[in-house]
């Protein structure tokens, strides 16, 4: 026979415990949340645009925008990034404890990397969230203008399988997972040019770079439970409705 001994805990213990508990879980969050910002040139010191970023799996990136610059989020110090820039040339940069990085490339598409001390301090300035192309659906903007539909939101309807759209209280309103709830909005989140916006059913198709539907949207919290739609446009500034 065994007998287990449980000693009472006062409430000084309990209180250590749990605060030791949310240090732990505050730690591991912001760990996953630590930007990690770049910058990509050429030869010539000029921006270079729209050139992938992943770590491992090429499903997950970020794109350099106009001014060059990316961000990721939760790199590992022994992590290597990967480079596609047009034409599937590659490059491949390890992070090497830095967390930073200013990369610049020549015409053959060699990379060389140093850590940029002014892009440290940046913070989420500029870091949006890696675009996922794996079970979601993207459409070009010169897709969605072969519609023949200027609105983003008419011209997406049809062309996605179990996205539908309709009027409510005089706005175009997707649905990209049924009617999941009966009191609460089934709306899914807006995310245009790495910024979240309250509605995109002003968007012309003539604004819009690419699309992407994504179903399953948990990597935005409770906030993506509805999935979301992900718009990047041609413009640099992000659009404000």
């Amino acid at each position: 026979m065994y007998f287990q001994f449980n000693p009472p805990m006062n409430g000084s213990i309990k209180t250590l415990i749990i605060a030791a508990m949310v240090s732990g879980a505050t730690s591991v969050a912001s760990a996953e949340d630590v930007p990690f910002n770049g910058l990509i040139l050429d030869m010539a010191m000029k921006p270079v645009n729209k050139v992938k970023v992943y770590v491992n799996d090429p499903n997950y990136f970020a794109r350099s925008d106009k001014q060059g610059r990316f961000g990721l989020t939760n790199i590992s110090p022994a992590d290597t990034l990967t480079f596609e820039f047009s034409g599937k040339r590659k490059a491949r940069v390890p992070v090497d404890g830095r967390k930073s990085l200013k990369i610049i490339v020549d015409t053959d598409g060699n990379a060389t990397a140093t850590q940029d001390d002014d892009l440290v301090d940046t913070g989420f300035g500029y870091v949006k969230r890696r675009e996922y192309t794996g079970s979601s659906s993207g459409l070009k903007g010169e897709t969605l203008r072969r519609s023949g539909r200027t609105n983003l939101l008419e011209a997406l309807s049809g062309m996605v399988a179990g996205l539908t759209v309709t009027q409510v209280g005089g706005r175009l309103v997707p649905n990209i997972r049924g009617q999941r709830s009966l009191t609460l909005s089934n709306e899914p989140l807006y995310i245009v040019d790495g910024s979240e916006v309250e509605s995109i059913d002003n968007i012309s198709v003539y604004d819009v770079e690419h699309v992407e539907i994504l179903k399953d949207a948990s990597r935005y919290g409770m906030k993506g439970a509805n999935g979301a739609i992900l718009v990047t446009t041609t413009f640099s500034k992000p659009f404000k409705r």
